[in-house]
């Protein structure tokens, strides 16, 4: 047990340590108290003291510095602008249980706290209420903790874990945070539907991330490179465009490349490009002339210009969004001119020998919607859906600042409005809408794409039907490391995923050797990597030339 002096060393550590980090701190607390390094009650006096300081401190930071304190470190690091809005949100609803429900809810005791000095309440009745949360909780969760840690200081009796005191300090901490976290989220209905989604997510194959999916992929691409001597070969598939659109290839570039193709005339969107080193002023000009110039309306599509997965796309619907949106962000832009209707994925390929072209798979993609009942919130009607929940993280964040709305009933409320599976999209194997009408539609657009012989449209159609005869926009069009996404239907297994993308990769190399053959100047891998790191960590733009002027190949000089 610590001495007089050791007690006041273990009590100032303490709570200024809970400023860091409230769980962890109260979980070494207990931990150290139920191996006796410090008493039970100085653990419970040291945290309690720490928590009603910083809550103190949250709540006056709302209130004298307001949302711009949350720009700033160390309260950016910790609360973002939109959970702050969504805490104010809940704590004017809710009113006082939010201070207690806030407490035991991960992610938002800071937004909550800071909310309420923000709406300016009564200082005295929410010390308080600080002051009442924390006695309740800071007790209950060290003396549990104390509890624990002592029943596992015997059960580690041995000699062994005696030389080792701090790694068994370490293991019981590790031990009670992973402890913790559930037993908050099962106390919950919303804890409980998110483990719900993360068990879906575990699960099923369709939701698994790319470091867990490709590797059986990464193989297999190899066992190709060994096979064509190259692993880089694959990245001549489209030998006019860069590394064949490897990664971050620039839209503008893909778009302009289109516009070689009398085909394509009829199929294009209109679109402005908006340099991300300009003023904010400036782009917003360029996007109201964009929109003035070719009377365009709200909403609009919003993307970056070296794009990837759907990652910061939006539907912009107002000019108060589009403004806000322009003004964060810092790199290249895409606006476009949005096209309603359905939407498909096509993957094309043409071999260099070959007149003509084939296509590879369709998608059809779906956007998930809930049906109101009049009662519930948009965000209990996301975690209630059997498959919306598997992607609540996605929803939840796509639809924040409606999650509290109570839509009427039978009200079909869209939650998803971009055509990518990551974000929440639901794709289906779309080979029922593959005709010769389409196919021919989609080859000449192709070949009229000097250099382009392997990769992904993402289409808009009035409707199946009208696609089905040819009739589509063209949203955007992947390169050589594009996915033919039908693979996503949930009825397919993940060996016939598999079978898809391992036959998608054999052609992309078959595709791109015959276009070394031809003369295309070979992309090496330190091109590759250059590429990765741009697009990684990189803030300059990826726009190179669309022709290669060392390349042999005709159409690409």
């Amino acid at each position: 047990m610590a001495d007089g002096g050791a007690a006041l060393v273990f009590f100032l550590v303490l709570a200024l340590a809970t400023f860091i980090s409230e769980d962890l701190t109260l979980l070494a607390a207990g931990a150290l108290a139920g191996q006796g390094q410090i008493s039970v009650p100085l653990a419970i006096a040291a945290c309690f003291v720490g928590i009603f300081i910083g809550d103190l401190l949250l709540y006056l930071a709302g209130r004298f510095f307001g949302r711009r304190a949350v720009s700033s470190v160390p309260l950016r690091w910790f609360v973002s602008e939109k959970s702050l809005t969504r805490g104010a949100a809940w704590l004017e609803k809710n009113g006082t249980s939010a201070i207690f429900l806030s407490r035991i809810t991960p992610g938002l005791r800071l937004p909550v706290y800071f909310a309420a000095g923000i709406l300016k309440t009564n200082f005295w009745r929410f010390a308080l209420l600080f002051a009442v949360a924390a006695a309740v909780w800071t007790p209950v969760l060290i003396g549990g903790v104390a509890w624990a840690s002592a029943g596992a200081m015997q059960m580690m009796s041995a000699p062994i874990f005696s030389r080792y005191f701090w790694l068994e300090l370490l293991i019981i901490i590790a031990a009670a945070f992973v402890v913790l976290n559930l037993a908050l989220r099962l106390l919950t209905w919303r804890g409980r539907r998110m483990l719900v989604g993360t068990y879906l997510r575990r699960t099923r194959w369709e939701f698994w991330s790319l470091k867990f999916f490709y590797p059986p992929v990464i193989v297999y691409i190899i066992w190709l490179a060994v096979k064509y001597r190259s692993l880089s070969v694959f990245a001549d598939a489209n030998p006019c465009i860069e590394a064949g659109g490897f990664i971050g290839e620039p839209k503008r570039e893909i778009y302009e490349g289109l516009r070689q193709s009398k085909a394509a005339e009829s199929h294009l969107l209109k679109y402005v490009f908006i340099p991300g080193n300009v003023a904010a002023a400036e782009k917003l000009k360029a996007a109201e002339n964009f929109q003035s110039e070719n009377e365009l309306d709200f909403p609009i599509a919003l993307k970056p210009n070296a794009g990837e997965r759907g990652a910061s796309v939006f539907l912009v619907k107002s000019e108060t969004e589009l403004k806000t949106r322009l003004e964060a962000n810092e790199t290249d832009l895409i606006l476009q001119e949005f096209a309603d209707g359905a939407e498909f994925g096509v993957f094309y390929y043409r071999y260099p020998n070959e007149e003509t072209g084939k296509i590879f798979a369709i998608t059809e993609k779906r956007f998930p919607f809930v049906t109101g009942d009049g009662k519930a919130t948009l965000e209990t009607l996301i975690l209630r859906d059997k498959r919306a929940v598997a992607l609540a993280n996605a929803y939840l964040e796509r639809n924040f600042e409606r999650l509290d709305d109570v839509p009427k009933k039978g009200e079909k409320v869209s939650i998803i409005d971009i055509g990518t599976h990551s974000k929440g999209a639901i794709f289906l194997d779309g080979g029922w809408a593959r005709t010769a009408a389409l196919e021919k539609e989609i080859d000449a657009v192709c070949r009229g794409y000097a250099g382009f012989y392997f990769g992904r449209f993402d289409l808009r159609s009035p409707s199946a039907e009208e696609f089905k005869k040819g009739s589509f926009k063209i949203i955007e069009l992947n390169g050589v490391t594009s996915e033919a996404t039908n693979i996503y239907d949930p009825k397919n297994s993940l060996f016939d995923a598999y079978r898809v993308l391992f036959e998608q990769w054999r052609i992309a190399f078959e595709i791109g050797s015959q276009n070394r053959a031809r003369g295309a100047k070979p992309t090496t891998v330190r091109q590759l990597a250059k590429l990765i790191y741009k697009s990684r960590f990189g803030t300059v733009s990826l726009e190179s030339d669309i022709r290669n002027p060392k390349s042999k190949i005709p159409e690409c000089v």
